[in-house]
């Protein structure tokens, strides 16, 4: 067991400890108090946590890591298959490298779990997955929820990429028009599979429709990339009409329409709004549209989009966030509690709870100021980066 004792525990639910003790005890959290007591002769691990910062692990809600690889080039570039804009069956798990070197400036930055998955430039590019960050060189063992979502793209990206190539779609009617289109063949197939299993008869499955059920029948959301006012409603309306969950990635004119996306009842991955403003639909950039989203109601997390940002940059990027309107309470629940709860993991991390995987980083200071230091990050109840112990190396 760990006995992380004597800092200033902020729980995301609520309930915060200044100071307060946490117990782990193999990968789960065990206990939080004002103080833990332990027998004479315990041989628990102690880790002195005076004048810190305790809160849940970091979470980045939308990313490339691992299958855009930091300095590989094309070679670890696996982001995106340009070559045919519907590829519903794509799989992130086939494609995630753990061993690139982001993962490691993650955990130092105290960043624990991440969703990951293929980029934008297809209409319709595949699955993402949940996973943590560090504990094993198998993807499989690191993997959390799978699939979690599955990537849709709106605007420039998907124009650019096929446009150039002088097949659909060159326009946003045809993104919108190709995706209708998809979801209607995925319905269809749906439905007549669920009759051929009700009548007992012979079914022959196509992979790529298969793929569709998770999110026909909600259990995972449309992970949309949509920067401008027109392509977030062309997506809500979308997801209306054929009865879906999603999740507005990036959302970088959403502070244009926060009332209508407050309306919708969707949740915001805002970000990365540490970037240039290198394309048309992002000229509207600001670090106040997540706390403009926050405040009419909609659930925001923060994302840096890495690796467009950095993955470490997300304590910054949040906050920035919490300058310019969401508050720092709202900003570290950015990339905590509600990130988790977005990504549907929030039953197993996001918050320091009994019971919940014991993903926990330990600051400084407070997490979202720039001078300020991971010490110590936990996942899983194993403490995989020791501040000391790197400085030493």
């Amino acid at each position: 067991m760990i006995l992380i004792q004597n800092g200033t525990i902020l729980t995301m639910t609520g309930e915060n400890y200044e100071p307060g003790d946490l117990l782990i005890e193999g990968t789960k959290i065990k206990k939080i108090a004002k103080h833990i007591n332990l027998p004479d002769g315990d041989t628990t691990t102690i880790i002195d946590a005076t004048g810190c910062i305790v809160t849940p692990g970091l979470i980045e809600a939308h990313c490339h890591v691992g299958i855009t690889e930091a300095k590989m080039g094309k070679e670890g570039d696996d982001c995106n298959e340009c070559t045919k804009p519907l590829t519903p069956w794509l799989r992130a798990l086939d494609a995630i490298n753990p061993m690139d070197a982001a993962f490691d400036d993650a955990v130092q930055a105290g960043i624990t779990s991440v969703m990951v998955g293929p980029g934008s430039s297809n209409v319709v590019g595949g699955q993402f997955l949940f996973m943590k960050t560090k504990g094993d060189r198998v993807i499989d063992h690191l993997t959390v929820l799978e699939p979690a979502a599955m990537k849709v793209a709106f605007g420039e990206n998907p124009k650019a990429a096929f446009g150039e190539q002088n097949v659909m779609p060159m326009t946003r009617m045809a993104i919108a028009g190709m995706l209708r289109q998809e979801l209607f063949h995925a319905k269809e197939y749906l439905k007549k599979k669920k009759q051929a299993e009700k009548k007992h008869e012979d079914f022959e499955p196509d992979f790529s429709y298969e793929s569709w059920i998770p999110v026909l029948e909600q259990k995972i959301p449309l992970k949309v990339h949509a920067h401008r006012t027109d392509d977030i409603l062309t997506a809500i309306r979308i997801a209306k009409d054929f009865d879906l969950k999603i999740t507005l990635d990036h959302c970088t004119e959403g502070h244009l329409i926060a009332k209508e996306i407050a309306a919708s009842g969707f949740p915001a991955i805002v970000g990365p709004d540490l970037a240039s403003r290198d394309k048309i639909e992002v000229q509207n950039m600001a670090f106040k549209t997540a706390g403009i989203l926050n405040k009419e109601g909609v659930l925001v997390a923060i994302t840096t989009d890495h690796p467009v940002s950095l993955i470490q940059c997300l304590p910054v990027c949040a906050g920035l966030a919490a300058k310019y309107g969401l508050g720092k309470e709202e900003a570290l629940k950015a990339i905590t509690i509600n990130a988790a709860k977005i990504c549907q993991v929030d039953k197993l991390v996001g918050s320091l709870e009994e019971g919940k995987d014991a993903d926990i980083a330990i600051f400084d200071g407070f997490p979202l100021e720039l001078s300020t230091t991971c010490l110590y990050t936990f996942i899983n109840g194993r403490l995989e980066f020791n501040l000391q112990d790197s400085s030493n190396s």
